[in-house]
């Protein structure tokens, strides 16, 4: 895998310089609320950042989870698709650019890149912030109504993360349709939550009718062998907290989980994982117990013990959305 430590750095340091002096009580009420909306089942007409203090506080609190979810996501998709650098990254909805970021982190060095937004705070910030990243610093940021009026021009990459449960369900279809109509492969990113889930199961449908194939998480572009309602996929990435975020949310650990849900598809050819690890592996004395979504599809439970030698060690070192068997590096 890629290290994403450099990215990672270089924008927690410039989210740092950028919101030096910006009150922490403010900063947390905005936080309060773009949580509840992020996390609420209501669409909304409007940006839900609206202004400068919106921006500030999303920027601090919820860029570094939103890079670390995408970067897990993108990681996920390369190696279903080893040999393909996109060219072109379009991301619609990126409000500060995080989203760009786990890009470049991925896929080092410069490509074209446009931002799309209906939120133009949102836009100036993030234009101010990839000023710290080199390949980002020809990337256009543009105001753009997302939903069923949007039009893109081709591009070999479309991310559209946290951005799907702002929209109502005919703009969701149609943000997903015109995605698909431009691009060679495309990365949803949802809150791991049944509605984020069922958001991203929704946005996969289409764009295997679209004529997609799945490269990750699913080992298949088959129906998801969860039934509706008893369950929901999702994964988790670990941030480190800055002492700005610590501040702002009044939290104590050095880190948090992101929870989030996803799928990656693209146009090329692809060699999804033989199995996806879908829940946190337990280990036990002598043995790990691994829950896996299979190429079939199904889900199912495998038990891996000493007997099985080096694949019990990596067992042991598997964790959450890994492909499995471990995929060689």
């Amino acid at each position: 895998m890629n290290d994403p430590a450099s990215p990672a750095e270089a924008l927690r340091s410039k989210l740092a310089a950028l919101l030096d002096g910006l009150p922490p009580r403010q900063a947390a009420q905005a936080v309060d609320r773009l949580i509840a909306n992020y996390r609420g089942a209501t669409p909304t007409d409007a940006p839900i950042l609206r202004d400068r203090a919106d921006v500030a506080a999303y920027a601090a609190y919820r860029m570094p989870a939103t890079f670390a979810a995408v970067h897990s996501a993108l990681e996920a998709f390369t190696q279903a698709v080893p040999d393909w650098v996109p060219g072109s990254h379009t991301d619609i909805g990126g409000g500060t650019g995080a989203a760009t970021w786990a890009v470049t982190a991925t896929w080092p060095g410069e490509r074209s890149v446009t931002v799309l937004d209906w939120a133009e705070p949102a836009l100036t910030l993030g234009r101010d912030i990839a000023e710290a990243n080199p390949a980002l610093k020809n990337a256009r940021w543009q105001r753009a109504r997302i939903g069923s009026a949007l039009t893109l021009d081709s591009t070999d990459l479309v991310t559209v993360s946290y951005v799907l449960n702002e929209l109502t369900a005919p703009d969701r279809t149609a943000l997903v349709d015109t995605a698909a109509a431009a691009a060679r492969s495309v990365v949803i990113v949802e809150a791991g939550t049944p509605a984020g889930y069922a958001r991203v199961i929704e946005a996969r449908d289409r764009l295997i009718a679209a004529g997609f194939h799945i490269a990750a998480p699913c080992p298949h572009s088959a129906a998801c062998p969860i039934a509706p309602g008893t369950d929901w996929c999702h994964f988790s990435a670990r941030v480190s907290r800055s002492s700005l975020h610590r501040q702002i949310k009044g939290g104590s650990l050095a880190y948090e989980d992101e929870k989030f849900s996803y799928v990656a598809a693209t146009r090329l050819p692809v060699t999804p994982a033989p199995a996806r690890v879908v829940r946190k592996p337990q280990i036990r004395k002598g043995q790990v117990l691994l829950d896996l979504c299979e190429t079939e599809p199904s889900l199912r439970r495998t038990t891996v013990t000493k007997r099985h030698g080096d694949l019990y060690k990596a067992a042991r070192d598997a964790d959450w959305g890994d492909a499995w068997p471990p995929v060689a590096e």
